[in-house]
């Protein structure tokens, strides 16, 4: 008999199309896999970020130790670029740009910020004129002044003279904050007030050129009682982190 039984059904050779269940199991199995992936990837990207950041407090590290050099081992003023009279500057201290930045490789320019700007930065560039990095008042105030002032509003209220420090004044040079992230950029934190009350890990360039991120818990608290390198106790004689 040259045909098939009656009661066989013949092979279906030619299907194409997935069923419902093969395209749930499908959109499942991507849905899984993105769940693992992406917050991979943003880690990723958050940890190149932070190499990136810390290669910049480096460079800037070399340009301090280079500013030292020429300039009797004497720790540059922060003075506001816009307010000569007294000479000094405030919280963040961008004035000291001018004097490292030329040892960076070119003047100040928003359009162009080398390694003062942090490749993560959120930001408006032009409110911190490309400058990611803060400068601890601690090497432009004496202890004695740093030890007058127990809150941060006293530099606003009460600013003091710029006195420069010099560097072998600095008395734990491993435990110092010299320089570090304004802002913690590189992760989303629910508190974030620069220097003052903050979440989180920065990158920091210390004072004896080592850079690490240090999380905000590791930070001793400073005369306002918040992990601030600006009013560290004692100034640039006491620590930023135990030893």
């Amino acid at each position: 008999m040259d045909g098939l039984p009656c009661h066989v059904r013949p092979v279906n050779r030619r299907r194409t199309a997935f069923s419902l269940i093969e395209l749930l199991i499908v959109v499942g199995v991507v849905s899984v896999l993105l769940a693992i992936l992406v917050p991979a990837l943003r880690k990723a990207r958050q940890a190149a970020s932070r190499v990136s950041c810390a290669h910049n407090l480096k460079q800037i590290g070399l340009g301090m130790s280079m500013y030292l050099n020429d300039n009797d081992s004497t720790y540059p003023c922060a003075t506001d670029p816009v307010s000569e009279e007294p000479v000094y500057w405030l919280w963040m201290g961008r004035g000291w740009r001018r004097w490292v930045k030329p040892y960076l490789g070119g003047s100040i320019d928003v359009n162009d910020p080398s390694a003062l700007l942090c490749p993560e930065d959120r930001a408006d560039p032009v409110l911190f004129e490309s400058t990611s990095y803060a400068y601890s008042m601690t090497f432009y105030h004496s202890p004695q002044q740093i030890d007058a002032m127990n809150e941060r509003a006293e530099t606003y209220s009460d600013p003091r003279p710029s006195i420069p420090q010099r560097a072998d004044s600095v008395a734990h040079p491993a435990a110092k904050i010299l320089i570090g992230e304004w802002a913690s950029s590189h992760a989303s934190v629910e508190i974030e007030q620069g220097w003052w009350n903050w979440q989180g890990a920065r990158n920091f360039l210390f004072a004896d050129s080592h850079v690490v991120s240090v999380k905000a818990e590791r930070i001793l608290p400073a005369r306002d009682g918040l992990p601030d390198a600006n009013l560290t106790i004692h100034g640039i004689q006491g620590r930023d982190v135990a030893q």
